[in-house]
């Protein structure tokens, strides 16, 4: 069986892996497959950085992946029904230390990567929406099946298809934080849930021994 710990760092990973401009193409699932392997083979061709210097990681998932995560609606969604109590001033260091945040949980499961493979169901045509759903599987030998939904939304003025969300076994990625993140803003206002991510994004990746 796969454990907790296991199983969110391959839900980070799947949402990573779904995180490709889809804008090129009526058929994602093609970018989608052309992203994984691309990621996949700089972590397998870049061990050696990797384990001397982890930031190689953070390097990698900057460069191939952050540009297709709509990591600005997802902090917005984030926020929720919170938002309007958060000060204006404060919104733009929040955003960033959320992508940040990000980088560095997909830093964890892209280090602890080790013969995942992911199967993607087709996408019909896109043209005349903006919101829709790609579904897949996230497959390893001797491991149950995990069944994943993947939300995208298209940029009304670059035309470009970004990642915003996760949906796993029912339970939305953006939904998970909204929740954590909604009572420590209640108590203590947005300067805490920064300073939490800021922690987190401070933190060394020590992941040498992970790395497969």
């Amino acid at each position: 069986m796969i454990s907790h710990a296991s199983r969110t760092g391959l839900l980070f990973l799947a949402t990573v892996f779904a995180s490709v401009s889809l804008a090129e193409t009526v058929n994602p699932q093609v970018l989608l497959e052309k992203v994984t392997n691309t990621t996949f083979e700089r972590i397998e061709s870049e061990q050696a950085s990797i384990q001397s210097n982890p930031d190689q990681l953070r390097a990698i998932i900057e460069q191939e992946l952050m540009p297709h995560i709509d990591h600005k609606f997802a902090a917005f969604k984030v926020l929720g029904s919170q938002f309007r109590s958060v000060p204006k001033d404060r919104i733009p260091e929040y955003v960033e230390e959320f992508r940040q945040y990000l980088v560095s949980n997909f830093a964890v499961a892209l280090s602890s990567y080790g013969g995942q493979q992911l199967v993607f169901e087709p996408v019909k045509n896109t043209e005349d929406k903006n919101d829709m759903t790609v579904k897949a599987i996230i497959r390893k030998a001797g491991n149950p099946d995990i069944h994943v939904n993947f939300k995208l939304r298209k940029n009304k003025k670059t035309q470009e298809w970004k990642t915003y969300d996760l949906v796993a076994e029912g339970i939305s990625l953006l939904s998970s934080k909204r929740n954590e993140f909604a009572s420590i803003i209640r108590q203590q206002g947005i300067d805490a849930v920064i300073d939490v991510m800021k922690s987190k994004n401070n933190q060394p990746l020590n992941i040498a021994s992970n790395i497969h």
